[in-house]
């Protein structure tokens, strides 16, 4: 009996952290964004997308980092580490695995309501199949602008 109970309590205990690091996840993904929409309110948005795009930068925490795009047209304006393929064309037919035009969702998201989170699946670094990543994203207040950063929930 005592066997029984004591795997139940570890059993309870794993499921409790697993489900702490999945809201410190979001918690972080969130928090980060929200450093990078505070520098662009601060020092302005030419050198927060700079930043944004550096891959040694102040926006890049290991898997973690911000990207950010436009209200203008659906386009990113700033990646630390896909900037040749995502920055500059249009994403409007960009797609992931399951046939979901994320990009057009990220701007929807920053233009009404102003901030939320969209899941896609997408491949992680270094990998050719995709996974569920969950990006959150938030307008820039008084610019055509976001800024987004996504984790992969394990």
């Amino acid at each position: 009996m005592r066997k029984l109970l004591a795997l139940l309590m570890t059993l309870i205990l794993g499921l409790m952290c697993a489900g702490l690091a999945v809201a410190d996840d979001a918690a972080d993904t969130k928090a980060l964004v929200e450093n990078g929409v505070a520098m662009a309110k601060e020092k302005g948005l030419e050198p927060t997308l700079k930043a944004i795009g550096d891959p040694k930068g102040p926006f890049v925490k290991g898997d973690l980092y911000l990207f950010a795009g436009s209200l203008d047209k659906v386009t990113a304006t700033a990646h630390p580490f896909a900037a040749d393929k995502l920055v500059g064309p249009d994403l409007t037919n960009l797609k992931d695995s399951k046939g979901s035009q994320f990009f057009i969702k990220f701007k929807e998201i920053a233009e009404k309501p102003g901030s939320g989170w969209v899941e896609y699946w997408w491949p992680k670094p270094g990998e050719k199949e995709p996974s569920l990543k969950k990006t959150f994203i938030m307008r820039v207040p008084g610019q055509d602008a976001y800024i987004a950063a996504g984790y992969y929930p394990k």
